[in-house]
């Protein structure tokens, strides 16, 4: 096989690079591991090529599962697969008609009836269809075959449940074809070695494969005409739209990258607004927006028909745009990995330079723009790490296998202590969990539709009633989402979906913003919002989810190198002496922040007593350490704050004045009571029970309804609040509460990231000034505080006086 592959390389005018043949002699060898690539080195063939050679010309059915993390790469993956089994020579060592096919949410009935009679040679699929086929009652016949499992773009799942949902898929088909290989693929990671260890287990030497290519990655900044000295977050830096035209004009095919749904729709008009005539070469492209809408955007960028594309990260991943030759970041992409990620977008093919403009909207993205220069030269990629047994996701996997072929408890169990994520999982808590599905746990033993599984008289655990069995097919996966509403025109068009809250918050009447339209709401009925054209423009922005992505450490530290200067001037670079007015500034008036020196400046305003300090930690963790130290404080001298943070740092705003010497001699950073402490100054109960709608929903206590029938999220949050209510009232040892309040620390405030930024914070001099007036570092904390309070036209005449004043006291 692998001769008629380098034939067919030849073919293509291709020759096999070095790491391409390294990971076909691992897989033929019966290896598995990770392979880490720059995005369009090669690395699909890599393992297609290794799997055509592993595959059994006598094995009918599945021999090859492709696992994607997006619905939108499986189509572009499978017809990539199907390209070398057209070769004679190829298609000769396979299996007869060997063929590649998809099985994803957007298979038709058709081809899911095909696949159940017998599924293809090669299968791309997604985690929650890998889940599906495990509740099938001849999975084993269906998957005995499998020789070799993809798994593309691993960094994408590897921190999050459906990483674990991919953890315990692999763990099953390991009892069924124990002698298949694992294969990862990533292009950004940086704990690669774990990474690897987590998908296919340390116990069988995996091997590393680094595909080192020479290819260029340019990372350049679009430096505006001028800035200001008093920088803001939140106006989204519209005023960089002439630039950027320029920009996309020189190149052929661009992207433009931004950070959420709403900014992107208001690119995509401002870009319109600039340049009429490009209406039809220039589009949208964002996950709310109809499938039909985002395939034909994906169609006219491979066709090269487009010019320029406003897109969030629904294109972030794998897919193959060739055309695309320029790749702009509206904003901070806020980690490394996201934004090499999105650089790879262009030049996708070996030895094609990728370049990524980075457009700032304001002066402090400026040095978060050099920063993040720095931080891509020195390879300092973000790594991901694998949830901790999270038990939602086991009580799922526990009902889909025994919806399957029915399980043991013994062999269940040392099977999913094989999975990475439960390997620290005790007898106890799979237990518990067994319990769970069995009877719903102590306090829901008596309501049948709880009473999922049950052990026949062979001792093998089963889903014996036909409507649980449909229930939990429909809500097998663990993406959890706000409930989205259709959004269609009086007159029947359909554009698209968007969140039930979003609409929730509007009057019949009001404007917003919407694939590229300005629409009017007319009425909500049956899950669908009905709208029509506006006749006028002002708009309602939708505030979307991804809005507050927060700072990732390494671009965190990098930023703070810069302003240290530790090596090289601190103005060097276009960037840094373009923002050179304001670190003067905030020199002259306080002291700027490094890795050595954490500031904290004392202002005394009308409003009251004003604390900014700067660890350069990311949003969550600030949400966190600001709450900590005001409710610290507030055990000795009771008052009431004002707290905003941003990704530099955080303001606490007290009416009253207060005494910080607790600030000064470090009992307010302590680390001491540091867990017990954070739970009492959040609020934890509501952040516990808004964590655990999503738990209720992974573990199957709530259902989401039937097709065409969903419940609201009213009804699904009411439901799980009860759930939350009764077990913490009468079942207080019930696990899934405990997860919850895990998941609150671990990942909504980031409790290791705040202790290891309180850690850093102990070894840092603390410079305590009192300020006349705020800083540039100051000002766009205050602004954030005043944002929640003041409506947008309000607010920009408050800025504007507020910059009037601070520009006449610096001059």
């Amino acid at each position: 096989m692998l001769k008629a592959v380098e034939q067919w390389f030849d073919k293509q005018g291709w020759k096999p690079f070095e790491f391409q043949r390294e990971v076909w002699a691992h897989a033929l060898a019966g290896q598995s591991g990770l392979l880490h690539a720059t995005t369009g080195a090669g690395k699909t063939f890599a393992v297609w090529m290794a799997a055509l050679a592993r595959a059994q010309p006598s094995v009918k059915g599945l021999q090859v599962l492709w696992i994607t993390p997006m619905r939108a790469l499986a189509s572009d993956t499978a017809a990539a697969l199907a390209q070398p089994l057209l070769d004679p020579a190829i298609a000769a060592a396979l299996p007869k008609d060997a063929q590649v096919e998809m099985r994803t949410g957007d298979s038709t009935s058709a081809q899911r009836a095909r696949q159940a009679k017998r599924l293809p040679f090669a299968l791309v699929t997604t985690p929650e269809s890998l889940s599906l086929m495990l509740t099938r009652s001849d999975v084993s016949v269906q998957l005995a075959g499998v020789q070799m499992v993809v798994v593309d773009e691993w960094h994408e799942l590897m921190g999050n449940k459906r990483g674990v949902q991919v953890q315990l898929g692999l763990a099953r088909l390991r009892s069924i074809a124990p002698t298949h290989v694992v294969w990862g693929l990533s292009a950004t990671l940086g704990n690669l070695q774990q990474a690897m260890e987590v998908l296919v287990g340390a116990g069988d030497s995996p091997k590393l494969v680094r595909g080192a290519l020479p290819k260029t990655l340019l990372v350049d900044t679009l430096l505006p005409e001028s800035t200001e000295r008093f920088p803001w977050g939140g106006h989204l830096g519209i005023r960089m739209v002439p630039a950027v035209v320029e920009q996309i004009e020189a190149s052929t095919n661009s992207l433009v990258f931004t950070n959420t749904r709403s900014q992107a729709e208001l690119w995509y008009q401002a870009l319109l607004e600039a340049r009429p005539d490009w209406a039809g070469l220039i589009a949208l492209h964002h996950g709310s927006l109809d499938k039909s809408v985002r395939e034909w955007v994906e169609q006219g960028l491979k066709a090269g028909s487009l010019k320029a594309v406003v897109c969030t990260s629904s294109l972030d991943l794998g897919v193959d745009f060739s055309p695309v030759e320029r790749v702009l970041q509206i904003g901070s992409a806020k980690g490394v990995a996201r934004l090499l990620q999105r650089a790879g977008r262009s030049g996708h093919s070996p030895h094609r330079p990728s370049r990524i403009t980075l457009v700032p909207t304001n002066a402090l993205e400026l040095i978060e723009a050099a920063a993040a220069q720095d931080a891509v030269a020195a390879g300092r990629i973000e790594p991901r790490s694998s949830p901790n047994k999270p038990l939602d996701v086991l009580v799922q996997h526990l009902v889909s296998v025994a919806l399957g072929e029915g399980f043991t408890e013994q062999a269940m169990f040392v099977e999913v202590q094989s999975a990475p994520a439960y390997a620290g999982l005790t007898l106890e808590e799979f237990q518990w969990c067994l319990d769970f599905v069995v009877r719903g746990g102590s306090s829901l033993a008596v309501y049948a539709e709880y009473r999922r599984v049950v052990k026949d008289e062979l001792g093998v655990y089963r889903v014996p009633d036909r409507m649980i069995a449909k229930r939990h097919r429909l809500s097998i996966g663990t993406i959890v989402a706000d409930a989205m509403l259709q959004v269609k025109f009086l007159t029947g068009g359909k554009l698209g979906t968007i969140e039930e809250s979003f609409i929730g918050r509007l009057r019949k009447g009001d404007h917003f913003l919407f694939g590229g339209r300005i629409l009017e709401l007319i009425r909500v009925h049956e899950m669908t919002a009905y709208v029509r054209r506006a006749t006028s423009s002002k708009g309602a922005v939708p505030r979307w989810g991804g809005g507050k992505m927060p700072l990732s450490s390494e671009l965190a530290n990098a930023f703070l190198d810069r302003l240290e200067g530790a090596t090289r001037d601190v103005y060097a670079g276009p960037e840094m002496a373009m923002a050179r007015p304001l670190l003067e500034l905030q020199q002259r008036w306080s002291i700027l922040p490094t890795r050595k020196v954490l500031v904290a400046e004392l202002l005394q305003s009308r409003e009251g007593q004003h604390l900014f300090m700067y660890p350069f930690a990311g949003r969550n963790v600030h949400i966190g350490l600001s709450a900590l130290i005001a409710w610290r404080i507030a055990r000795t001298q009771p008052a009431s704050f004002s707290i905003a943070v941003n990704d530099a740092g955080f303001e606490i705003l007290s009416a009253t004045p207060l005494d910080w010497s607790a600030l000064k001699s470090g009992e307010l950073l302590s680390q001491e009571h540091l867990l017990e402490d954070v739970l009492e100054s959040l609020n934890n109960s509501e952040l516990a029970q808004r964590r655990f709608r999503e738990i209720a929903r992974i573990s199957g206590l709530v259902f989401q309804g039937f097709p065409g029938a969903p419940r609201s999220t009213r009804q699904l949050q009411a439901s799980s609040s009860l759930f939350y209510e009764v077990f913490r009232k009468h079942d207080g040892g019930n696990l899934l509460l405990g997860q919850a309040q895990r998941e609150v620390l671990e990942q909504e405030l980031e409790l290791g990231r705040l202790r290891e930024c309180m850690e850093q914070l102990q070894k840092r001099r603390l410079a305590f000034v009192e300020i006349e007036r705020p800083t540039p570092f100051a000002f766009p904390l205050m602004i954030e505080r005043l944002r929640e309070a003041m409506s947008n036209e309000k607010l920009s005449d408050r800025i504007a006086r507020m910059v009037k004043e601070l520009e006449r006291a610096a001059r």
